[in-house]
């Protein structure tokens, strides 16, 4: 959906590209920012590198990054120096060409924050300019380094309100003087926003709100807000905050001075009980464009208009120019978790493709006229019951970069076409401060047929009523790196990854390579034209971010971040590198010529679990009944309780953390570690009912543990998996 303020179009029509910066295509030896180029289309015009020599390329050098969680950033090559980020804001300085480390940066963040990130305390990379490296951490400060020694030049707190769930995963972006930066947390109680902050001081300079405030606090800030309020119910849950938290996809546009955004979710997820009378629910789930000097929006599009289905817009976009119509126009290629991939005009968001790229049943397809969707709401609208929707709320695609060849004009990225299984939960919700406040129940396809056995019968038998149904029993997932036609939305191209938790972002080069990694811990090479298989590096650690590439003293290298983490990040596929060798992260240096990559040790086998101590006095079925409900309410989404979790699997608690558990839960023993304290939600007890259900649940484990030792079958079943990495 397309809406423009008149006179900020009509300001804008006025305007030309004459003397704008032209976009570079392609990186050349340096990679200046996370995208590589000024498009951010992560291509590079290096030739060192082909089809011819790919086979010789080995391992330069790498660095242990002493963390064991989601590793989502593209390095950036600057004078020689490689600068990147890693766990919770961490940066990192290298030579380049030798591996050197020459600084090391950790923030002091306040732990407290893993109460609101819904995806991993990853971080999505650095920008460098006037001599500073810029990061943010988790807790939302922004830091400005000097770039030769690591040291604090200054920083800044860009988080409008902390006693909501806001946080930041994202990677700043420098539109001029300026330093751009998003907020993550729309499952929460936030009301997204993007801060800019002066480049030289870290003052404020401008911030823009996703979403209106409650209008009885007074007017909007912004005349855009004025607009907005209107597709808006006046009673909308202002207090939840409505969502829309930018945490990716934003990139300063050099040909028409822009700064494009893209918006998250809404929050709660059903707009009927987010806004009861519907609306658009501007800016939500849209693309806009704003003045990096005043932070005024100057056009937006609304790809998903009163999101249902947890489908952001902050997947990352690519800026090129594209012949469309008779016209060669400076484009956004975007492609949104909604499952359709867009192109747009980059000088006033005019539609002029949209394309499905994954089933798409939420949708019949958009009216390129008037650039909305087609709703299909017998499919999809599950305010009237369960639904199977397609895709599911891990996006058709998500964070991970895709790249652009312009050889070529394919677009290149990973592709997941799965749906899930949702439905309300029912009753109206308190609102729970810095608590998920998303209010909707999913399972994915793959695990529906398994999971309905576990609810009523009436219930179960309306879900395989549905149409989606059969196709989700037919075809329940599938996961690929895709070469697609921008603009037909056609695959060219397709190879199949390891499971749908299996995708990474995309690096293509002039020589015809398209390179990407994958969670089992190989490096692949592809030919860009046809998808041939070229070389396979295994490194034994999972790779789910870009690799990039970048030449020092004629010498092309490749470069990559690994580590398993991200969305749904307790739940290790068994067919991960981290599930058989662990999940240490590294940062991984190719040239043609290196060496075999040092394979971390295999993993021990699984042993059953611990003793569990005997339940404390008065402890009853209703007790352990509560404690799970609690658990589920508030602690599962980070404790799987699952076999090589990254996070502690508390079906396996020894004696010292039993006797402890009330300390750890209520007083923060562990918030150093990053587990933060709970005692201003849950009582004593609540924490105890809430040991009580783990202690059962580990007893059970082990009974059944011991069980399958005893039958000679494996400790570690298939099991439900309901989160995704994303």
């Amino acid at each position: 959906m397309r809406q423009f303020l008149a006179s900020l179009f009509l300001g804008l029509a006025a305007c030309s590209l004459g003397g704008a910066t032209a976009l570079t295509e392609g990186a050349g030896r340096e990679w200046t920012s996370p995208g590589g180029d000024s498009g951010k289309t992560h291509h590079s015009r290096l030739t060192a590198i082909n089809a011819q020599n790919v086979g010789q390329l080995g391992l330069a050098w790498s660095a242990e990054l002493d963390t064991f969680r989601g590793q989502e950033a593209t390095p950036v090559v600057v004078d020689g120096v490689l600068y990147t980020s890693g766990t919770a804001g961490r940066a990192y300085a290298f030579d380049a060409a030798t591996g050197k480390p020459l600084w090391r940066f950790e923030p002091e963040v306040d732990m407290q924050v893993n109460r609101t990130v819904c995806c991993d305390m990853v971080n999505r990379g650095v920008a460098v300019a006037r001599g500073k490296v810029f990061v943010a951490s988790l807790d939302g400060w922004m830091y400005a380094l000097d770039a030769r020694t690591g040291a604090v030049a200054w920083k800044s707190d860009f988080i409008e309100n902390r006693a909501k769930g806001d946080n930041s995963t994202g990677a700043p972006e420098v539109a001029g003087d300026v330093v751009v930066i998003g907020m993550g947390g729309a499952e929460y109680d936030v009301r997204g926003y993007v801060t800019a902050l002066d480049l030289d001081t870290g003052k404020l300079r401008w911030r823009w709100h996703v979403v209106p405030r409650d209008p009885k606090l007074g007017p909007q800030e912004t005349p855009e807000l004025e607009a907005a309020l209107k597709t808006w119910d006046p009673n909308s849950r202002w207090d939840i905050g409505g969502g829309g938290s930018p945490w990716d996809a934003i990139n300063y546009d050099p040909e028409t001075g822009l700064v494009l955004v893209g918006t998250g979710n809404g929050g709660p997820y059903a707009t009927s009980k987010r806004s009861p009378s519907g609306g658009d629910n501007l800016y939500l789930a849209s693309l806009v464009a704003l003045d990096p000097k005043t932070g005024r929006m100057k056009w937006h599009y609304q790809e998903t208009p009163g999101d249902n289905w947890d489908f952001t817009a902050t997947q990352p976009m690519i800026f090129t120019r594209m012949d469309i119509d008779g016209e060669n126009r400076p484009v956004v290629l975007h492609a949104p978790k909604n499952g359709y991939l867009y192109i747009l005009d980059r000088r006033d968001g005019k539609l002029l493709r949209a394309n499905p790229i994954v089933r798409t049943n939420w949708a019949k397809g958009i009216d390129p006229a008037s650039g909305r969707p087609i709703l299909d709401p017998e499919a999809a609208d599950y305010t009237t019951g369960p639904k199977i929707v397609f895709p599911a709320t891990t996006g058709a695609r998500n964070w991970h970069p895709a790249s652009y060849d312009p050889a070529t004009g394919l677009y290149i990225g990973a592709v997941l076409d799965m749906g899930n299984l949702i439905f309300m939960t029912p009753g109206a919700k308190p609102l729970k401060a810095r608590g998920l406040n998303n209010d909707a129940a999913l399972i994915f396809t793959p695990d529906v047929k398994e999971a309905l056995a576990g609810f009523p019968p009436e219930f179960g038998d309306a879900v395989r009523k549905l149409p989606a149904y059969q196709e989700a029993l037919r075809q329940p997932a599938t996961t690929q790196i895709r070469a697609i036609d921008p603009l037909t939305g056609k695959t060219v191209w397709s190879a199949d990854t390891a499971g749908w938790q299996d995708r990474g972002g995309v690096l293509t080069t002039a020589t015809g390579l398209t390179i990407y990694g994958g969670v089992t811990g190989k490096l692949f090479v592809r030919e860009t034209r046809t998808g041939k298989l070229l070389k396979e590096i295994d490194t034994g650690t999972p790779i789910m971010a870009a690799p990039m590439t970048y030449e020092v003293g004629g010498v092309q290298y490749v470069a990559v971040m690994a580590g398993w983490g991200g969305g749904g990040y307790p739940f290790v596929p068994r067919y991960s590198a981290a599930y058989t060798r662990g999940n240490m992260n590294r940062l991984l240096v190719f040239r043609l010529g290196g060496g075999k990559v040092p394979m971390p040790d295999l993993l021990p086998p699984l042993e059953v679990a611990p003793e569990a101590p005997a339940q404390a006095p008065g402890v009853t079925a209703a007790t352990i009944a509560r404690g799970q409900g609690l658990f589920f309410g508030n602690c599962a989404i980070c404790h799987a309780n699952q076999p090589r979790s990254i996070t502690p699997d508390l079906r396996r608690m020894q004696p010292g953390t039993h006797e402890a558990f009330r300390q750890i839960v209520l007083e923060g023993l562990l918030t150093p570690n990053g587990m933060p304290r709970w005692d201003d939600i849950l009582s004593p007890g609540d924490a105890d009912a809430i040991h009580a259900y783990l202690i059962d649940l580990q007893a059970k484990t082990r009974a059944d543990e011991q069980a399958k030792q005893k039958a000679g079958k494996p400790l570690d079943g298939p099991s439900l998996t309901i989160l995704s990495n994303y």
